[in-house]
Order: C-alpha cells, then structure tokens, then sequence
C-alpha cells in the first residue's frame, strides 16, 4: 500500500486532533461525519461492499446512518472513524469507478474503520425491512404459527416446479432386467 506524504499528514493531523476528544467530552457532545455529504460518502463505501443494483440508495443511506451512530459511540471509535472517512475524502471515494473503489477498500481492509462498517453493513443491510421486501422474505414465521404448523408448505414466491419424465423410463421400467440396467450404466457418453 502506498501512502503519499499528503495522506499521512492529513492522517497524523486527524488522529492528534480527535486524541483531544476525551477531553472535549466532558465540555461539549462532538460528532464525527456531521458534515454535509458524510453520510453519502459512508452509504457510497457501503454499496461498494455489498452492491446489490435493485437496491435503492435510500436503503443504504440508512445502513450508513447506522455506521455513523457506531461510530460516534466512544473517543476510539470516533478516532478510527474519522481518520478512515477522512482517507474516502482525500481518494474522492464515491467518484471512483467500482473497480478503483474494491482496490481502494481490500487496502484499508486491516483498519478499524473498515471493520466497524463491514461489520454494520453486513447485518444492517439483510435485515433492512426494505431488502426483506425487495427479496420476497416474509420475515420469521414465529408469530403464524412457526414453519411447521404456520406456513412451511407456502412456497408462492418459487416458480412452478418443471416435472417432465423421460422418454425412455417406460420402456426403461417395463424391462428392468439386470442385463439391460447394466448396460446403461457402463455405456459411454463421450
């Protein structure tokens, strides 16, 4: 991975900045990615991670909301969090292609930033009742009497089971002698 010396200052200057944050707790509430365009900066890093194109970006603003209220939730977190969307506003994240933007995360892949949204992201996102929806996930069965005696045999949102026979398995039942099985199984398909 290489760092340009830009980015490390900026890095350095991120970090000894929000080190003061446990001090400043005690005089006043800071808030980490409380600048116009945060949140659609950490929504961009999480479609990145897991791009799914039905779904709309209002779904993952949300999941980035969620990020963001994780990483306000402790001086560390806040540290972490902010040097990492930092770094995604120094690389203009949310401009690059995808495929700049995968390279870009698999080298921030071993920071806490990183860790803290894939971490959300993963389980925020398939549990969003919009993705349920977007899906056809009717969600847990509990309440309707469990998958056995509720809805176990309701499988409406699978297409209609192809059931064809084969040609030949009449003919193939009708004369099921060991001679006439045995030579289909040894007979050559190439």
């Amino acid at each position: 991975m290489k760092i340009t010396r830009r980015q490390l200052l900026i890095s350095a200057g991120s970090v000894l900045a929000y080190s003061q944050l446990g001090n400043l707790a005690a005089q006043a509430e800071v808030s980490i990615a409380a600048q116009p365009g945060d949140q659609e900066m950490i929504a961009s890093m999480c479609k990145a991670l897991y791009p799914h194109d039905r779904f709309p970006m209002n779904i993952y603003m949300d999941i980035a909301a969620g990020a963001i209220s994780k990483g306000n939730a402790d001086t560390g977190s806040k540290i972490s969090f902010r040097a990492g969307l930092d770094g995604l506003k120094i690389n203009n994240f949310d401009k690059l292609s995808f495929k700049k933007q995968t390279k870009y995360l698999n080298s921030i892949s071993n920071t806490p930033f990183f860790g803290l949204v894939r971490g959300h992201t993963v389980v925020a996102l398939y549990d969003h009742k919009e993705v349920h929806k977007i899906f056809g996930y009717e969600g847990a069965s509990f309440d309707r009497g469990g998958y056995k005696d509720g809805e176990y045999n309701d499988l409406t949102w699978l297409p209609e089971p192809r059931i064809e026979e084969h040609p030949d398995l009449t003919a193939f039942l009708d004369d099921s002698s060991p001679k006439k099985y045995a030579s289909l199984k040894t007979k050559n398909t190439f």
